[in-house]
């Protein structure tokens, strides 16, 4: 007599779509019983963030990517839309799952939502298992002497690499039994159901272009980036105009790829491909900003929206004028570095590190305007928006955050585009009305004697705007609007 089928399991999957290294994945293949593996679209529950339209779009892909995968081990995504934890156990309940497994969140909002899935399920006496798939350390393993959190990004970082190294990332399955959906749980959908593509009008071309979402994708970034730009990181990872980079951080967004994954492949290229020991140490001090940045996210809940120093509170930002805050939004400032930072930014989703923060600088200094207006428009054009990383990278530049650089470090636009884009080569690649002038004033058009501007086909003020501020008068109102407010900011 054969024995009764057991169980299922259920695996949710949320930010942290692959099949390798998935401890969540693992633990209920390893439970021995058919698995339902399912992603719930949640933009009902209390104070969960929509996704803006960039993180939409690569999560449309990745979803697509990740149903491929499983569909390839003998599996399936079930796909679902509504408020999770009541949704959840409604499936659990219907299909009779044993136990119910996912990757562990860090944000306030989402931590709320697992907490009442896990007090419904248990009372239903459904397991629940939780696990680390995002971060190398947990955001409470890492404590000061004192037994506090870290609020400075070094000596955090320092202890996190005095702790034992990663275990070694878990394999991806190879075959996976997929458990039945049952006729009475919630109706599933289809990916395009969910409607997170562009249509009217359809501005995804140049995310087309350039991104492969999903597993796979971005393990060939990875690969990419060791065998050839990491030999340099460190010396050329502030270039714009060099290929110098590894554009892991959408993968590493939506869990395509683990930080275990990284570390582990960082320390293999340094034996079997010859990178640097200086150039493997400042990648891996890059991931470990962002298991900082989630450090912050977890123990300061509304890093997003308030200021992490609350002597901030009193800084009198000003209220930009819609055209000037437009004129930011569509590289139309007058300063190219900045114009070709944000212009990269719309077209391709990203932009490179170096020029986030130049752009960063230029609102909320040179224009003086409240970082969370950046904070918002870099949540809905960037692939890479996260939840952690976005706004405490804003509050560092702001001056407003966690191990923040001074506010009166106001970067010179001009002076940051001759340093790190010498020749123009960024510059030209996304404003092409400077295609034509030489590399003397590529940074500087407004400076350029007429016969230049004329060769170049340059019409200031037509074709290509004059500085919508002068940068000298505008550090001296950012640091004037500093000194109205220094004795609250003591």
């Amino acid at each position: 007599m054969s024995s009764p089928p057991s169980r299922p399991a259920l695996v949710w999957f949320r930010d942290d779509l692959r099949l390798s290294d998935q401890p969540a994945l693992s633990a209920a293949i390893a439970s021995g019983a058919p698995v339902l593996c399912i992603y719930v679209l949640d933009e009902e529950s209390p104070g969960l963030r929509p996704l803006g339209g960039a993180s939409r779009w690569w999560l449309h892909h990745s979803l697509a990517a990740l149903a491929t995968s499983l569909a390839r081990i003998g599996s399936r995504l079930d796909i679902l839309r509504g408020p999770a934890a009541p949704l959840l156990m409604d499936v659990a309940k219907t299909a009779q799952v044993e136990a119910v497994f996912w990757t562990r969140r860090y944000g306030a909002a989402e931590i709320a939502v697992d907490r009442a899935a896990k007090a419904e399920l248990s009372g239903a006496e459904i397991g629940v298992r939780s696990f680390n798939g995002q971060l190398l350390h947990e955001p409470w393993e890492i404590q000061t002497k004192g037994g506090d959190y870290y609020r400075v990004y070094s000596p955090f970082w320092r202890t996190a690499c005095a702790r034992p190294e990663p275990a070694s990332p878990l394999p991806a399955p190879s075959r996976l039994a997929a458990a039945e959906w049952p006729a009475d749980a919630p109706a599933r959908i289809t990916l395009e159901a969910l409607q997170l593509l562009p249509t009217t009008p359809d501005w995804a071309g140049g995310l087309n272009a350039l991104w492969r979402p999903g597993e796979a994708g971005a393990q060939e970034r990875l690969s990419a980036f060791l065998e050839t730009r990491a030999h340099r990181y460190a010396s050329m990872r502030d270039r714009p105009d060099e290929p110098s980079t590894s554009n892991l951080s959408p993968h590493l967004r939506f869990g395509e790829i683990s930080p275990r994954q990284i570390f582990q492949a960082t320390r293999h290229a340094e034996q079997a491909l010859g990178v640097p020991s200086r150039d493997a140490e400042k990648f891996l001090a890059e991931i470990g900003w962002r298991e900082f940045a989630y450090h912050l996210l977890y123990h300061v809940p509304h890093l997003q929206s308030r200021n992490f120093q609350p002597k901030f509170d009193a800084f009198p930002w000003r209220t930009p004028e819609a055209s000037e805050l437009r004129a930011w939004q569509q590289g139309r400032t007058g300063y190219p570095i900045v114009d070709a930072g944000m212009r990269e930014l719309w077209k391709t989703g990203t932009m490179h590190n170096r020029v986030r923060m130049i752009t960063a600088s230029f609102l909320v200094k040179d224009l003086l305007a409240d970082w969370r207006l950046g904070e918002d428009w870099f949540w809905d054009t960037l692939c890479d928006a996260d939840p952690a990383n976005n706004p405490a990278s804003w509050q560092w530049v702001a001056g407003s955050g966690a191990d923040a650089a001074p506010y009166f470090r106001i970067f010179n636009p001009v002076l940051q585009g001759k340093k790190f884009d010498p020749h123009g080569t960024y510059v030209r690649k996304y404003v092409s009305e400077l295609e034509k002038l030489p590399d003397t004033w590529i940074h500087e058009p407004w400076a350029a004697p007429d016969e230049a501007l004329r060769r170049a086909g340059i019409v200031l003020g037509k074709n290509y705007p004059h500085p919508m501020v002068d940068h000298g008068r505008a550090r001296d109102r950012a640091l004037a609007a500093l000194a109205t407010t220094k004795t609250d900011m003591a």
